[in-house]
């Protein structure tokens, strides 16, 4: 029986955070990283580099149990859901996301392993 851990996809995508908040002195930028089943796009896991752990959390409880395959949806429930200053930033790195998982599933990954 195959691991279903195989079967998970890790994809990242980083936005420009906006200037005067305490993640963008820490960071510059944000980073959102995604583990995504790959037969079903469901997002398993979800993390990403706000300052703190309590905006990281929330971002993570919005976005796992969804589908990477409708990120109108993604976008609509972090605009609805997060009203922090890098809102913004988080909805660029979801579709940078959906934009190299629809690459990836259609074959257009730079590398694929057998």
């Amino acid at each position: 029986m195959e691991n279903n851990r195989n079967k998970r996809i890790l994809f990242s995508g980083y936005a420009k955070l906006p200037t005067g908040i305490t993640a963008s002195e820490i960071y510059k930028v944000i980073g959102v990283v995604l583990s995504i089943d790959e037969d079903t796009g469901t997002i398993i896991e979800a993390d990403c580099t706000l300052a703190t752990a309590v905006a990281r959390n929330h971002v993570a409880s919005i976005l796992v149990g969804k589908s990477i395959a409708n990120p109108d949806s993604l976008v609509r429930v972090v605009d609805k859901t997060y009203q922090g200053s890098a809102k913004k930033a988080i909805i660029t790195a979801i579709r940078i996301i959906y934009d190299k998982y629809r690459s990836y599933k259609e074959g257009l990954a730079p590398c694929t392993i057998d």
